[in-house]
């Protein structure tokens, strides 16, 4: 799969849920590699989750992460996606606002650990594929090895500098 700064990926719930792979994701959409979509339901989903599995993080933060988020991507979340949710068909429904949500923003690729909740004869008809961001990311470094070893750095460097 080829990808350019054209390309849109849609970040699932999943894959924000995570600070490191978040950091990371952002910081390669951030050097141009690709367009990342999201929508304020995903947003709130895995801030949500986030929530409920840690106490010791406060709303309040999660907050100023998303608000980050929108603001370093103000063109990332995707609204009048809701209309198509009814007319998908996916082994999880509740699964179906992220499918609509990506056909929406034209994505190329779901980016998501819940590979076999998209499976490939339902993405087929939007041309759009599912991927786990492990693959994702692995395809944008081939994309660009250089773009990509500089946003790692910097990603990195950022985190060092913030240990200090």
């Amino acid at each position: 799969m080829i990808h350019s700064p054209g390309f849109t990926a849609l970040l699932d719930a999943n894959v924000l849920y995570p600070a490191p792979l978040r950091d990371i994701l952002l910081r390669l959409a951030s050097a141009d590699l690709y367009q990342p979509k999201w929508t304020e339901l995903i947003q709130e989903e895995w801030v949500g989750n986030l929530l409920l599995n840690r106490e010791d993080l406060d709303r309040e933060k999660l907050e100023r992460t998303k608000q980050a988020m929108n603001s370093a991507f103000p063109d990332a979340n995707i609204e009048g996606y809701e209309t198509l949710i009814t007319a998908l068909s996916l082994p999880d429904p509740d699964d179906r606002h992220v499918l609509a949500a990506a056909i929406e923003a034209g994505a190329h690729v779901i980016v998501t650990f819940n590979l076999k909740d998209f499976p490939i004869a339902q993405l087929k008809p939007f041309d759009i594929k599912a991927q786990d961001p492990d693959t994702f990311i692995s395809h944008l470094i081939h994309f660009d090895q250089l773009g990509s070893l500089e946003a790692l750095h910097n990603l990195v460097g950022s985190l060092l500098h913030s240990a200090t």
